[in-house]
């Protein structure tokens, strides 16, 4: 629903807009020309969506810079990848169940909001990039795997209005995103706006570098999003990053964003807007900026703007947008005050600067992205060390994994030509692959083989062992696949130090591969570079990577290729036919199904991947009372949603893996965790299932043993994490966690907070959140709690043994009282913070949940027409 107040023409065009800049300006005058570029696209989203009679106050939180009142914000689009989406998809068939049962109309349950799903993340590399016919064959078993789900996705097709289905096979969404589905400013009903989205996915700011404000979030508040809600929010942070100086020669973007996210991470952005600037931001491709963008998790912010600038038309048009798209861009955003000219009055509460001539060529890790490692300090870090090849064995350090993979890398076409050329240069002198390294390629899109294919280096690729495996989100979301038998079973035998290396932007422990210990990132040419070294421990800077046919040791600076070639072969190769070739198709109109179909889904009893969400019956249809909760873990600081609720393959000796195997599934078709999130049966036995989880309470012998292991209370018998919530549930026993500092980081996973509810887990107490997981406890029902600083689970002695209650009045960030009763009979009061940030949240939690609370506001509004 749109306002009338301030429309107006857009000059040269046939199309109206909303005048932001004049409705800031009546209430400030030359306000609008002090705001950062965040608060501009918030202003024009409030002055079109929102009520009249709260404008004012709204756009003043935004003038002002204050934070004391929560303003609505109504995205333009909903973008998903198929696990989120999917399992977002399967709620909503659930809540037409629900609705249903209560007679209410369930054909009336749609998205409001348009939601593109791209079905990307369901492919795992079984097959690597030395196969001829890999991709073939991987999608061959992608479609097997995962009939189930794709069935029902077929379904959403045809039952869900408003809903763009991209099918297996055709990219990564944020690339699609990037290169085809934002169009920057949208022409809708006769109306120019900018072109907001939210994302199932925390890479979703992939996008932001067009100036596009999207940010990741969970898949329960996408839902409500979708269903037609405001997201509701505060004036974030907003840090202006002053880029200054140019990349020096040999640097890519990977090596730059690694830099960006370490130096960011220190500079605390956590939950901020940052908006790059600078003549070192100008002179960045759209590729380099995407790269930046991409990792803004990494960061710990919520979005990493760049202005429209003349870099974002070049783009578009490279990328082949039509003529008219492009001019209306420029036009829309020359007048509202977007172009990057505009933005030299804007004004940030905190700037940062960072020289880009400082940066050199890096690597992250061996557990986080931002861990910088400079390749040239390998050697001094006691990572690379000389080595003596075995014949017949694999290193200490093996890299057994060597992908060139995800939208973070693969949408800049320079890091693609660059590994490409050192494929080539590598070739030439007669260097090979190791045999142990499992590599592959998986573009974000498909027009990455199209200008490999023209500059004819994918053919170089190839020989490496770097063919096209997928164009999907494979090894970075721990879907690398199984190993060659002999080799894992050789990691085995001699507990070898075995290692992924990666052009992704994660790398937790054990979200990889279950074998490959640890992980780095690296740029696309780095990690052929690694799969020739076949082994971390290797000065990667001065160590020979082999000998030519003339036995002159070739070093890495022997291969590396010039600045001016990649941009030359850039220039020549990277055309805007590739990109209209690949989506002209894809996005072709369809005629609608003439087919009637059934607004309830026929849930198939048998499956693992796809089932009837249980959100209305057993414990979650029960009274939460915050009393008498016992601890199911007490964690340490930085758990990821990778440790609450992995996504890598489904080992045949984890809680998963064996009932799996008694619902009939052969072990080579386990398949991920990430794809059985559509069926709550497999997906609760992944909780806490990461084998690298550390839990203060699971003690043998004095010491803290790692893996999927609690601590059953008051038993006193450490057991598998599983069991003991079964015996939980069977209980009725509530549930606490107690948890460290970043609690619930990394990937934007509702089923890490799914997971726990349904074992019962009524509250978490930690010492931060993640901005996106809180958000998914708040969507469960779960209360999440932050310790006030300077106290935590270490200066409360706290052990497990203990019972906890939660006492007060819940509103927005309000002092509540954690009551902690201990086993000798002890009482202890602590303040904490409630984070239930807004009257939303707090709404949405005491209803129980985003299905919940809409169901109860369908069926009112259902009995009131």
């Amino acid at each position: 629903m749109m306002n009338t107040a301030h429309r107006k023409r857009l000059p040269g065009t046939e199309l109206d807009y909303f005048d932001a800049r004049g409705a800031v300006d009546a209430i400030q005058p030359g306000a609008y020309a002090k705001l950062p570029y965040t608060s501009r696209v918030h202003a024009e989203n409030l002055v079109r969506r929102c009520d009249p009679a709260t404008l004012t106050a709204s756009l003043r939180q935004l003038i002002e810079r204050r934070r004391d009142l929560d303003f609505p914000w109504f995205p333009a689009r909903v973008v998903c990848h198929d696990i989120l989406g999917q399992t977002a998809l399967v709620d909503l068939a659930g809540l037409r169940d629900a609705i249903a049962d209560k007679g209410g109309d369930p054909a009336q349950i749609n998205p409001v909001v348009p939601t593109q799903l791209i079905v990307d993340h369901s492919l795992a590399v079984e097959y690597g990039g030395y196969d001829k016919d890999a991709f073939a064959k991987n999608r061959a078993v992608e479609d097997r795997r995962n009939d189930d789900r794709f069935h029902f996705i077929n379904w959403t097709k045809l039952a869900f209005r408003n809903v763009d289905v991209i099918p297996p096979g055709n990219g990564i969404m944020h690339q699609i995103n990037l290169e085809r589905m934002s169009p920057v400013i949208h022409a809708v009903d006769g109306v120019a706006f900018p072109d907001t989205l939210v994302g199932t996915d925390s890479h979703t700011p992939h996008v932001d570098a067009l100036g596009v404000i999207a940010i990741g979030v969970g898949g329960l508040e996408a839902e409500s999003v979708m269903l037609g809600r405001a997201s509701w929010m505060r004036l974030p942070d907003i840090v202006g990053v002053e880029l200054t100086g140019k990349p020096g020669a040999g640097i890519t973007a990977t090596d730059i964003v690694l830099a960006l996210t370490e130096y960011l991470r220190k500079e605390k952005v956590v939950g901020a807007y940052i908006e790059f600037f600078g003549e070192g931001a100008a002179a960045l491709t759209l590729g380099d900026r995407a790269t930046i963008s991409n990792m803004t998790p990494e960061f710990g912010a919520t979005a990493a703007m760049f202005y429209i600038d003349q870099q974002t038309i070049d783009y578009l048009k490279l990328t082949g947008r039509s003529e008219q798209q492009v001019k209306l861009v420029e036009t829309y955003a020359k007048h509202t005050g977007l172009w990057a000219d505009s933005m030299k009055t804007a004004e940030y509460e905190r700037v940062l600067k960072f020289d880009l001539s400082s940066v050199v060529r890096n690597m992250a890790g061996p557990s986080n992205p931002h861990k910088r490692l400079p390749t040239s300090d390998l050697a001094k870090r006691g990572i690379a060390a000389q080595w003596e090849e075995v014949p017949g064995q694999m290193p200490d350090g093996a890299v057994i994994i060597a992908a060139i993979t995800s939208c973070t890398n693969t949408s800049n076409p320079r890091n693609v030509i660059a590994a490409g050329l050192l494929a080539r240069n590598a070739n030439a002198r007669g260097l090979t692959r190791k045999p142990w390294v499992k590599s592959s390629l998986a573009p974000g899109s498909k027009a990455v083989q199209l200008y490999l294919e023209d500059a004819q280096l994918l053919p170089e690729l190839e020989q490496l062992g770097f063919g096209i495996v997928a164009f999907a989100c494979t090894t970075c979301n721990g879907m690398s696949g199984a190993l060659d038998p002999k080799i894992q079973q050789e990691i085995i035998d001699r507990d070898l130090y075995a290692t992924a290396v990666l052009s992704g932007n994660r790398n937790f422990d054990g979200r990889i591969h279950p074998y490959a210990k640890q992980a780095f990132l690296a740029s696309p040419p780095l990690v052929v570079a690694y799969a020739i070294a076949g082994t971390i421990r290797f000065d990667i800077e001065k160590d020979v990577l082999g000998v030519d046919k003339n036995g002159t040791p070739v070093t890495l600076k022997d291969i590396w290729p010039s600045d001016q070639e990649i941009d030359a072969i850039v220039a020549k190769s990277v055309k805007p036919e590739h990109f209209r070739k690949v989506y002209e198709p894809m996005f072709a109109p369809s005629a609608a199904s003439s087919v009637r179909i059934s607004p309830l889904y026929n849930w198939r009893p048998q499956s693992t991947y796809i089932r009837r969400p249980p959100y209305w019956e057993g414990a979650l249809a029960g009274e939460r009372t915050l009393k008498g909760m016992r601890p199911l873990a007490v964690l340490p600081d930085n758990i990821t949603t990778d440790h609450l609720s992995p996504s890598n393959a489904i080992l045949p000796n984890s809680a998963a893996g064996e009932y799996l195997a008694k619902m009939g599934l052969p072990e080579e078709d386990f398949n991920s965790y990430a794809t059985h999130r559509g069926d709550h049966l497999t997906a609760q036995r992944a909780t806490f299932a990461n084998p690298q989880l550390v839990n203060e309470m699971a003690v043998v012998d004095g010491q803290v043993k790692k893996g999927s292991l609690t601590r059953l209370e008051p038993d006193g018998k450490v057991m598998r994490m599983w069991e003991a919530i079964e015996t939980y549930m069977e209980r009725k026993q509530p549930l606490i966690i107690i948890a460290g500092a970043d609690y619930g980081q990394g990937s934007s996973r509702d089923w890490a907070a799914k997971g726990v509810r349904l074992a019962g887990v009524e509250a978490i107490v930690a010492e931060g959140f993640e901005r996106i997981h809180r958000t998914n406890l708040i969507g469960m029902g779960v209360l999440p709690l932050e310790f006030k600083p300077g106290v935590n689970r270490k200066t409360l002695s706290i052990d497990g043994t203990e019972t906890y209650d939660v006492v007060g009045e819940r509103k927005p960030r309000a002092d509540l009282t954690l009551v902690i009763h201990r086993r000798n009979g002890e009482r202890v009061e602590v303040a904490v913070t409630c984070r239930l940030d807004t009257a939303e949240e707090v709404s949405i939690y005491e209803a129980g949940g985003v299905l919940q609370r809409f169901a109860q506001d369908f069926l009112e509004s259902a009995k009131v027409a």
